[in-house]
């Protein structure tokens, strides 16, 4: 799998081509999740996890690591298996938010939500497959030229990400903010530093780590990768607001219906953006030292808070 040379500065031109870099990571990434579940028996269950697992999107989270690892001296090959195993965890945190217990939400990307197509019961297991299958598919399809240390790594750091520590703890806190107006600035941004950052930051740093970048560098990622999440949050509350459904692909206005205290509603739009741009500048601003190969992640920030979806 061998990335091309158009999206690089050429002397005739100093403008990085996001919308073509990220078309063709983005169909990289397309391709081998299709290929990483094929459907065999119970079909079922392959099908309804398929049936999420590529229902489109930006598919930023597979691409994040996938130019993390390139910026830092690796390749597409040797990140693809962990790209394609975060875009499953975030699959599996798509579908179980989704459900009654959850969020009750019917859309996601435009489509009916997995347990509006096979049922609660079923939705609950296609998530854990994908949980299960993100895990077995980064210890057995990372290349063995990646030592086997790092291999490990990346397993214990994307389990961090996703457990208590992470998305499940933001997610619970989450839950139980629900309806409380006095809801404090400091729950809200642990909320959203461990339920939408936690794996943003995973995606980063994992790309860096299967490279073997050096500690200091990792914890510039680090960095890089807490601010964007948190910006990343702040738009999606916005968009939340001033979206439609279309837009979206999923129910717009759910933060207002479940009574959540959002960043909007403790700033206010205009100011919620201002935050977020200077997150985004803090996040950029990190990567300087690794100069013009820093562009796509730069450049993928930028993108986080101009989207309107």
């Amino acid at each position: 799998m061998v990335a091309t040379d158009k999206f690089k500065k050429t002397p005739q031109t100093d403008t990085f081509n996001l919308s073509a870099y990220l078309k063709e990571r983005q169909q990289l990434c397309e391709t081998a999740l299709d290929r990483a579940i094929p459907v065999v028996y119970p079909e079922k269950i392959y099908e309804s996890m398929r049936y999420s697992l590529l229902a489109g999107g930006k598919r930023v989270r597979p691409i994040l690591c996938l130019a993390t690892c390139e910026m830092t001296g690796g390749t597409i090959d040797m990140a693809m298996p962990t790209a394609c195993a975060v875009e499953m965890i975030h699959t599996m945190s798509l579908i179980h938010d989704d459900l009654p217990a959850m969020d009750n939400d019917d859309y996601r990307r435009g489509k009916l939500t997995n347990h509006k197509v096979y049922g609660e019961d079923i939705a609950i297991l296609a998530g854990d497959g994908l949980l299960a299958y993100a895990f077995e598919f980064v210890a057995t399809q990372t290349p063995q030229s990646v030592p086997r240390d790092r291999v490990l790594h990346v397993v214990a750091r994307l389990g961090r990400a996703l457990g208590a520590a992470g998305l499940v703890g933001g997610q619970v806190v989450d839950l139980e903010s629900e309806g409380k107006a006095d809801t404090s600035l400091e729950t809200l941004n642990f909320i959203h530093n461990h339920k939408t950052a936690a794996l943003l930051e995973a995606c980063v740093v994992c790309g860096g780590i299967l490279s073997g970048v050096s500690a200091e560098d990792l914890q510039k990622l680090t960095k890089y990768a807490q601010n964007i999440g948190l910006a990343f949050q702040i738009i999606d509350d916005i968009l939340d607001i001033t979206a439609t459904q279309e837009e979206l692909g999923k129910t717009a206005g759910k933060d207002l219906k479940a009574q959540k205290v959002t960043y909007p509603s403790l700033w206010g739009i205009d100011e919620s953006r201002i935050k977020a741009q200077q997150l985004i500048e803090a996040a950029c601003a990190e990567l300087d030292s690794f100069g013009d190969k820093a562009q796509p992640l730069k450049a993928i920030a930028h993108f986080i808070v101009s989207r309107n979806n």
